[in-house]
């Protein structure tokens, strides 16, 4: 094998000297972004901080009061795991994080709770264990959300229920999104759909697919975070009381779901 030289060799990588290369230079990582113009996402980023510093009252602001209760609530050691699950989704505004007019996964939830408690607790445990992958984990909840509803339905065979709500992934994202807020986020496919439409990705997602989704996100918030003036303007449409005030990829997913509305 001929030895290596130039800067390979060291482990040193070339720095571009143009503005224009150093960004490219720095998007390079990010598969997705091979199929994305770049300058779509800085002109859309120019255009949400544009909207955030004239909207009067941010329309999902509650997500983040959403959040401020999971962190303050989740505790599966207690002695009534349904009670704390019920006030880790609480908000003053809204429940359509978790309840619309026929999606209760909440409600449904909260059964299990009460039906099973230790196989939903490990449920729970292995969903949120960072040391395996997430699209394992995901599919194994889902799978022990499909036994828990058969069982339950053996249990109560007069029962109306006969649907978990979690299929279309976003309240399983949720959990992870409060659970870890600077790893994961909100999921809604719809949205996630439109605004990689509205980036000009090639490759658009026809079905669910939560690990690129993650991804995107984190992306996007690297760019996001790199801008830094997106990030203050949000922090002032907070209650530093009644809001989450750490860090959060709910900006990230704030500014896909205006992406995909633009």
């Amino acid at each position: 094998m001929p030895p290596c030289h130039g800067p390979e060799a060291s482990g040193r990588v070339r720095v571009p000297s143009s503005p224009q290369k150093r960004f490219s230079a720095f998007a390079g990582p990010f598969l997705f972004l091979q199929n994305m113009l770049l300058a779509k996402i800085q002109s859309t980023i120019t255009a949400y901080k544009k909207w955030l510093s004239e909207v009067r009252h941010h329309p999902f602001a509650h997500k983040w009061e959403s959040l401020q209760h999971f962190q303050a609530n989740w505790n599966p050691d207690t002695s009534d795991p349904a009670a704390m699950f019920d006030a880790c989704f609480q908000n003053s505004e809204t429940r359509r994080l978790w309840q619309t007019e026929h999606w209760f996964p909440k409600k449904m939830m909260l059964e299990f709770w009460h039906f099973d408690p230790m196989t939903l607790r490990l449920m729970f445990d292995d969903l949120f264990n960072e040391t395996r992958e997430v699209e394992g984990r995901v599919g194994r909840f889902l799978f022990g959300c499909d036994s828990l509803l058969k069982d339950y339905r053996q249990a109560h065979p007069l029962s109306p229920e006969n649907n978990h709500y979690h299929d279309d992934y976003r309240m399983i994202a949720l959990y992870l999104a409060f659970r870890y807020p600077e790893s994961y986020a909100p999921y809604d496919f719809p949205v996630f759909q439109q605004a990689m439409t509205q980036f000009g990705a090639r490759d658009i997602p026809q079905q669910n697919d939560l690990p690129r989704y993650f991804k995107v996100i984190r992306t996007l918030m690297t760019f996001l975070e790199k801008d830094g003036e997106a990030e203050i303007l949000m922090k002032k449409r907070l209650h530093p009381k009644r809001h989450f005030q750490g860090k959060t990829l709910l900006l990230a997913e704030d500014f896909c779901r205006f992406v995909a509305n633009t």
